[in-house]
């Protein structure tokens, strides 16, 4: 079980998404940022782990259309380029928040 679960996940701005966690803790994600840190294997090499998107790929205007909970462990995003392959675990998302 996942010692952290959002309670509320909501965009906080055109640029960022907002995450409550269980413990009250916020994070705040630059949605450009979170969308080059997708561990699907289009943007990670499964063996290697070496990233395969770059920042400088991703539109300055990326927009996350949709964001779903996948089980009790992950949320999937929808992005405005196209991109719909990447879960993200709520322990990844957890580590990304600084």
């Amino acid at each position: 079980m996942n010692d952290f679960i959002p309670k509320l996940v909501t965009k906080d701005s055109v640029h960022n998404l907002k995450i409550i966690w269980s413990d009250n803790k916020e994070c705040l994600y630059n949605l450009r940022e979170l969308r080059s840190n997708c561990h699907c294997a289009l943007c990670r090499h499964e063996v290697t782990g070496e990233k395969l998107i770059s920042l400088d790929k991703i539109p300055s205007d990326i927009n996350l259309i949709k964001a779903e909970v996948v089980g009790n462990y992950a949320l999937h995003f929808t992005w405005s380029d196209n991109h719909t392959t990447g879960i993200y675990s709520y322990e990844y998302l957890r580590k990304l928040c600084v």
